[in-house]
This record gives C-alpha cells, structure tokens and sequence, in this order.
C-alpha cells in the first residue's frame, strides 16, 4: 500500500501539484505545511460555500507519527482509509496483544479501506440482512477518518467501533461512511479489531491471553490520541461510540483502567455493561474450540490451524451455543448467547463493567446510552422462532430469566393483542438490551457527568411491518445514511429523512458539546428521549415492566 515518495515542494511552500489536484502536508501537531487550494476546497463545505472546486476530488497528503498519508478531498469532506494503528496480528504477533505500528517511507496511499478481521460470514438470513464485506489481507488493525479539514484544528472527534456478536463486522460497512459526520464538523474515526478466537478467545494468564479485541481498541484510542491533530480533531474532545458488540466493548472501556483518558464522552447503542465472560467460561469455550480442532488448547495448538477450518469450527460452536443453550455446559453463555465476549480476567477487564460504573469508574465521561424498542425481533422473526414459540415454552424462558410468574400479565398488559411469540420477544429484548442501558443510566445517575437515555421506536416495514424497531434498525438515522441500498433489508425504500433529520444533528450536538439537546437521567423523572415519527421526551417508560426485573438484572 505504499505510495510514491512526496513530491518536492513549490518555492512558495506548497506541495507540488499531482494528479487531479494538489497535495499539502499537515504535521502531527496540526501544523499545516503550505497551502493552495485544497485548503478552501477541503474546507468549504464547513463554511457552506458552493465552489466548483469543491466539487472535484483533490489529493491531500498529512503527516502521522508513522509517516506521511495520502488521503482525497470531495465535497468539503477529506477521507483517510486503511490506516494502520497497529502492525499487522499474524506470525509472531498472533494471539499477543497489538504491537506499535510500522512506521514507512514517503507517502502511503490511505485510499480504501484496509482488509477486514478474519472471520466467517453471517449465517442466513442474517447475511442478507446485514451485508458485510469481505477484504482480504493480513494489516487488519487499521482505521479510517473522514475530516471537514485537516488544517482547522480543535474539531471535536467521534470513534465507532462496529458491532457484530464480537465474530462480524467491520468498519467498511458502507452505513458507517463518516463523511456525514465530517460534514458536520465532526472529525470521525471507525476502526477495525480483531473478532471471534483471534480477538476473545481466552489462551492465558500471560499478557494477550485475552481481551485482544479490546486491547486493539484501546491501541486505535491511543493512535487517535497521538495523531488525530494531524487531522483537525482534538485529542482532548474525543467521543467513543458503537452499536452492539460496539456497545458492549464502548461500556468496557468506560471501566477499564487502561483506557481511561482516552475520551471524553461514550455513546452506546444496543449494548451495555453486562455482556462478559467469567475466565472458567471463557476456558470452556476454548476447551470446547479445541476439542473440534483435535488440537491442544494454547496459543499454538490454535494458531497451527488453518483459518478455513478455525472458523468453520467457531461458527459450529457459537451455532452450539446459542441452539442448545444449556447452562451445565455453557454458563453464562446459555443467556448471553454469545460464545465469544470480554472475559472478566482481573487485569485488562478488572470486574464485570456494569459493576465498575456503579462504583465509579468512568464517572467523569459523558453517557448516551438507549436501545431500540423491539430489538430481538431481529433475531426471532427472520429464523421463525418468534412464531413458533409456544406458553411452555414463554414460560420457560420468564423462569430462566429469574422473572416472577406474574411478569408475562405485565408484559400482556401492555401488549393486548400481542402472540406468544411477540411477548416472548419483550422479554427477551429487556433481559438483553433495554435492562441494561437502564442500569447504566441509573448507577450514574446524580454523578458528576451527565448521562442521556434514549429508545428508538420507529417501525421498519420489513417482513409486513412486523420487524418493527428491531436491531440495528437506528444506525443508518445516527449516521444520516438513509440512502445507502445495503441498508433497504431492515429500512426499506422510503425510511423518513425526518427523523434522520433528527437524531444525527442529537449524535453531532452531543459528540460536540456532551449535550444531546433533552433532560438528562435522574431518579426522579427518568427522561427518555423516544426516537419516532414524532420524537419526543417520556418520562419512566413502561414503569410497571422495569420493576419487575429489580434485583433481577
């Protein structure tokens, strides 16, 4: 991926013409080294000028700690892709936590987006419902950032890291195009980090025996911190953010001492601070990965076999897991689902992260936290579990969940004309998602930084309107991507710019000022902003069902 080396400079101190515009160098302190007219095209979007140059794609060259970046300027919008914020984990770097990046020699293309983690793909029919690309390679710890101009200087910064049951995703899903964000005036980063074995798997005590994943995020803050400036982001006024596992790992940073510092503000959306795993499950698992291998279950038992077959047999285990969840063999597993989380091993996740925002830790970052209000229907609808559910086995589940036997007339309540299936999917969407971001919001609640809750309820029409506001449903609204085609499986043709129009200036304002633009949590009024047709602020939605899981989850 490296480029050619820089082109001399003209005597005026810009750098020389190339291509089909000119380049300029920005330091890593933000310096800019020469200008020309990339520095009104870059930024003129942000200044709501329309100038034809504006319009043409322009080369522009910054200069990170590692070495000078090529990146392209369109639209009043610069975009660097498949930079690396860590050398490549393979070889020696295998399954040992993420090593300093490379630096190299003259100026690196950063023009597409760098190869993806290794992993399998999406069982159906979720790999027509969330596409995903595939990009091979072995330079996975890389990042993107999409910035209204490198030049400007103190932008505020939002990180998103993608979601995925921490064995998908990546951060070149075309709904994550920051370039909304940047028109805004936001510099914004997604980057990748390694999934599934390779990322969670647990191998040891030693140092990267597990929470790799982790580590490469904390390893992405750390680039962010020491070279966003060369960008125009301030490193001091960083947001973290993501959806999902995304979620899940943004509340684990939010406890983790070795992120501390690192930002400023946290966004999580459909995921919180419960998902983990004890290190005698995490064992388990690995045995139970080992056992399909016919192989040792260390560091190298593991990495001596072939990625075809590693994830054919990750896929079997977490197909396993979340088909026959029995609690004697899987632990926690049987209610989490997922084979593959953070693993509370009592150094880089010090205790189970909910645990640790209750006690303090991330008391002085800034919290939005919400969920989506029938999230599970995208897991129950599609496969023909939330039709085929029956009472035994409702109340099976109510019982599993520690729910009084009452809890399902509450849910009935509420829900008059709902089937066994749709009550099944209330349930379920609380214990895993909506309870959650609930006990987030209320362990911070009256602490020194702010905490705002919000529910998305907008309902797709996807399979005859009965998906509803299910998961990952708000993503294409927080990123104002609406038009984007891969998104049509869960939006449909016509989703509401309206509302789009809505949260995404909420996500900007917040990731800006810490302040999303309604009340924040307390106690006493519980203000919820509800994402709609009509958006607008409840207060203790759904009172009679919270109370049924206190003490509970």
């Amino acid at each position: 991926m490296q480029g050619e080396p820089a082109p001399p400079r003209d005597g005026d101190g810009a750098v020389g013409v190339a291509g089909v515009g000119e380049h300029r160098v920005v330091g890593a302190d933000g310096e800019v080294d020469g200008d020309g007219p990339i520095a009104a095209a870059v930024s003129a979007r942000a200044n709501g000028k329309r100038e034809s140059m504006n319009e043409l794609p322009l080369d522009v060259v910054v200069r990170c700690r590692q070495g000078q970046l090529r990146g392209r300027a369109e639209s009043g919008v610069a975009t660097f892709r498949g930079i690396p914020y860590a050398a490549a984990p393979f070889g020696p770097n295998r399954f040992r936590p993420p090593a300093s990046p490379v630096p190299w020699e003259g100026v690196r293309d950063a023009l597409s987006f760098g190869p993806t983690a290794t992993r399998g793909p999406y069982r159906s029919p979720f790999d027509q419902l969330l596409p995903e690309r595939v990009i091979s390679g072995e330079d996975i710890l890389t990042l993107n950032v999409w910035t209204p101009d490198p030049g400007a200087g103190g932008l505020p910064v939002f990180v998103w890291i993608h979601g995925g049951a921490f064995e998908n995703g990546s951060s070149a899903v075309p709904t994550y195009d920051g370039a909304t964000f940047a028109r805004d005036g936001v510099v914004c980063v997604s980057l990748n980090y390694r999934l599934g074995v390779d990322g969670f798997g647990y191998l040891s005590s030693e140092p990267g025996g597990a929470n790799r994943g982790l580590l490469d995020q904390v390893a992405g803050l750390e680039w962010v911190r020491d070279n966003i400036a060369a960008f125009g982001g301030d490193p001091d006024n960083v947001t973290v953010g993501g959806e999902s596992a995304g979620a899940m790992s943004t509340a684990t940073l939010l406890s983790m001492p070795r992120a501390r510092g690192l930002f400023r503000r946290a966004v999580l959306q459909s995921g919180a601070g419960h998902h983990v795993h004890s290190v005698a499950t995490a064992i388990r698992v690995t045995g139970y990965l080992a056992d399909l291998l016919g192989v040792a279950p260390t560091r190298e038992g593991i990495a001596a076999v072939g990625a075809d077959r590693l994830f054919e047999a990750q896929s079997a285990l977490s197909l396993q897991a979340s088909s026959v969840p029995d609690p004697a063999r899987w632990g926690e597993i049987a209610a989490n689902g997922m084979a593959f989380e953070p693993v509370v091993d009592g150094d880089v996740v010090p205790t189970v992260p909910i645990l640790g925002i209750a006690a303090g830790a991330g008391a002085d970052v800034e919290v939005l936290v919400g969920s989506n209000a029938e999230e599970m229907r995208l897991f129950l609808l599609p496969t023909g579990l939330m039709d085929a559910a029956t009472a035994p086995y409702l109340d099976l589940a109510v019982a599993g969940y520690r729910l009084p036997p009452e809890a399902i007339g509450t849910y009935a309540a509420a829900r008059p004309a709902a089937s066994v299936g749709e009550l099944l999917e209330a349930v379920v969407t609380d214990w895993f998602f909506a309870i959650p971001a609930l006990r987030v919001a209320e362990a911070r609640a009256g602490g020194p930084a702010p905490t705002y809750r919000y529910e998305f309820a907008w309902p797709s029409p996807a399979y005859d309107g009965r998906l509803r506001a299910c998961h990952a449903l708000e993503i294409g609204f927080v990123f104002d991507a609406l038009a984007d085609p891969s998104g049509q499986p869960l939006l449909g043709t016509e989703p509401p710019q309206a509302l789009a129009d809505t949260m995404h200036p909420a996500w900007v304002s917040f990731i800006t000022t810490g302040d999303p633009g309604w009340p924040a949590y307390d106690l006493a009024r519980r203000a919820v902003m509800r994402f709609d047709a009509t958006s607008a602020v409840v207060d203790d939605p759904r009172t009679a069902e919270r109370a049924l899981w206190a003490g509970i989850r």
